[in-house]
């Protein structure tokens, strides 16, 4: 499998501290940084990706004046939910006129550091049982929770009690992990960080650093590595985007330390690595990565696949990343879009149609520097 490496000349003269993702912990073994500034990583030496000609194009902003927003639930009639991590509600926002509309908030929800209201996701059967699932932090832990949402109830009282389907996803004050999506499959994934107890990546018995696979009841699916676990993959540090492509393979993002950030294609019962090996490797037992970047310019977050590509939202990148994909593999060099336009971005997900995606910014987590009007919807056409 070919990997691709993006960086910039300055890179190997500094070491990049990723903010709100890094440690100053020893430096797992990995790869050093490349020599040039648009150097490719490959399974053969040298070899070259010709380059990237997408184009995006920002047609309008959905909505501004959000606070603190992290998941994004588009719903079939057009809105959308939007969470804000800090306090735990959860807006509606008319996706053709920008109004925002207080639906109500999840109960219990504990923000500290990293911590709060994450990922939103609908269920796969939303048309006949109206339920919207929530990942979020609790005082003792991480948990799924599902809610029934009811618009012909009044504003701010339209989501129901929370029904906990997974508890005991380990906490920190960071790699909390957050995005939930449902798959082709119907199943439930979720991805988790390690908290910064870095050996909990490896631990299958621990819920923190993988991905989870389960049931909308939140059981363990069928087909999982194991039985009786929700663990699908694992090794890994910080998983905050989850997409499928058009053949339903599935894509993740992933927070490095101070050297590398991911996007690896995911198999079940994979060791992605961490905190073994951080980027790519070429070590046996692990699974190196499809593309990779220095953290200074990723720290990536949410993903989608649209237009042949994935996307990628980063936040101290201040860029949406594009991978073109040839199945499996990078068809050419990953080509960055929007870099410092917007400041930090969150969560990027499909906008209807093939050439249109949704792209929320987060400036005001109490890590961006929010602009007037922050944070903000944009709808993007993208080719």
């Amino acid at each position: 499998m070919r990997r691709t490496t993006v960086a910039t000349a300055l890179a190997a003269a500094a070491l990049v501290l990723a903010a709100g993702c890094s440690s100053t912990d020893a430096r797992p073994q990995g790869k050093g940084a490349p020599s040039g500034p648009q150097a490719s990583s490959t399974a053969t030496p040298h070899a070259q990706l010709p380059p990237a000609k997408g184009s995006v194009k920002v047609a309008r902003t959905v909505t501004e004046d959000l606070k603190s927003p992290w998941g994004i639930a588009p719903l079939p009639e057009g809105g959308l939910l939007v969470g804000s991590r800090d306090d735990g509600s959860v807006v509606l926002v008319d996706a053709q006129t920008g109004k925002k509309t207080a639906v109500g908030s999840v109960p219990g929800v504990a923000h500290q550091g990293e911590g709060g209201l994450l990922g939103l996701a609908l269920s796969p059967s939303y048309a006949s049982d109206h339920l919207v699932y929530a990942y979020f932090t609790t005082e003792s832990d991480n948990r799924i929770a599902r809610m029934i949402y009811d618009p012909q109830r009044p504003e701010g009282q339209q989501l129901g009690a929370p029904d906990t389907i997974l508890r005991g996803i380990p906490k920190g004050n960071n790699h909390n992990g957050g995005r939930i999506a449902f798959g082709p499959d119907r199943m439930l994934y979720a991805g988790t960080g390690e908290t910064g107890e870095r050996g909990l990546a490896q631990d299958k018995k621990s819920l923190g650093g993988k991905i989870l696979r389960m049931t909308p009841d939140g059981q363990p699916a069928y087909g999982n590595p194991e039985a009786d676990s929700v663990v699908y993959s694992y090794g890994h540090r910080n998983v905050q985007g989850l997409a499928w492509d058009g053949e339903n393979r599935l894509w993740a993002s992933e927070f490095g330390q101070d050297t590398w950030d991911e996007l690896n294609l995911i198999e079940p019962g994979k060791n992605y690595g961490w905190p073994v090996v951080e980027g790519e490797g070429n070590k046996p037992g692990y699974v190196d990565p499809v593309a990779q970047w220095k953290t200074s310019e990723a720290s990536p977050s949410g993903i989608a696949f649209a237009a042949g590509s994935v996307w990628i939202a980063s936040l101290k990148g201040e860029r949406l990343w594009r991978v073109p994909l040839d199945g499996t593999k990078p068809r050419a060099d990953p080509e960055a879009f929007l870099t410092g336009q917007y400041g930090r971005l969150r969560t990027v997900l499909p906008a209807g149609s093939d050439g249109k995606l949704w792209l929320l910014t987060n400036n005001t987590d109490s890590r961006g520097k929010p602009k007037p009007e922050d944070d903000r919807i944009l709808e993007l056409d993208v080719t």
